[in-house]
């Protein structure tokens, strides 16, 4: 499976009202292993830049003024997302953002193109109702590290949620199943599961040691005053 991540840096939250794409960022995984291939634009978005908007990702209309227009990147964007799952966290409004670009150069919009949209914030909020679900908040929940992110930035952003994505799905592609065509049914397509042989591990066992077993047996007798002599655990069985 051929996946895109993908993220925007705007001049604005609204495309209706003329906000443009100054930043687009894509990252590619195969098969969930990314492939080291990434599209990165700077857009000129052919008007100013909002200072709130400057304060989020530091793009300013200076910058942007040499950098190529929507228009002339579109073909090569195109051809680079197609036919893959489309990811982006909240992509509402990235592909909102992207069809109103795709609109104005007579383009289709995105469904047209790719496989599908998933959108990671739904899935966050799903998996974790009533947190925090913003994709520094999923970074510092599963660990991911984002302490180089400093302003927003697309690419940044995509590589970020592509770890994100992984450790969001981990285990749903993991059963104790070859996947493989060949080996993952038997006859009449039942499934066949791999068996393992636990006698093949060594593992260590580790013994408490006697300043150990001491501070345990003190515990249990706090806590053994401390319920009035009612403890219910280690007490010998009754003949």
């Amino acid at each position: 499976m051929r996946q895109i991540f993908f993220d925007t840096e705007t001049t604005g939250l609204n495309p209706e009202s003329g906000d443009r794409v100054v930043d687009i960022g894509c990252v590619e995984m195969v098969n969930r292993q990314l492939t080291g291939r990434h599209l990165h634009f700077y857009l000129n978005p052919e008007r100013d830049m909002p200072e709130e908007a400057f304060r989020v990702h530091g793009l300013s209309a200076e910058f942007l003024s040499d950098k190529p227009k929507f228009a002339q990147i579109v073909d090569e964007f195109l051809e680079f997302i197609r036919d893959a799952e489309l990811i982006a966290h909240n992509a509402a409004f990235d592909v909102g953002f992207i069809n109103a670009e795709l609109k104005r150069c007579g383009k289709a919009p995105l469904h047209e193109c790719v496989e599908s949209v998933r959108d990671t914030l739904l899935m966050a909020r799903d998996m974790f109702p009533g947190k925090a679900n913003s994709l520094d908040a999923l970074c510092r929940r599963l660990e991911v590290d984002n302490s180089n992110r400093g302003l927003h930035g697309a690419v940044k952003d995509a590589e970020l949620l592509a770890e994100v994505f992984i450790r969001l799905t981990r285990g749903q592609d993991s059963l104790v199943i070859d996947d493989s065509a060949s080996s993952s049914s038997g006859e009449g397509g039942q499934l066949e599961v791999v068996t393992i042989d636990f006698s093949a591990f060594d593992l260590p066992v580790i013994a408490a040691t006697a300043e150990e077993l001491a501070l345990h047996d003190k515990a249990l007798v706090d806590l053994d005053k401390a319920s009035g002599g009612k403890r219910i655990w280690q007490v010998p069985a009754a003949a």
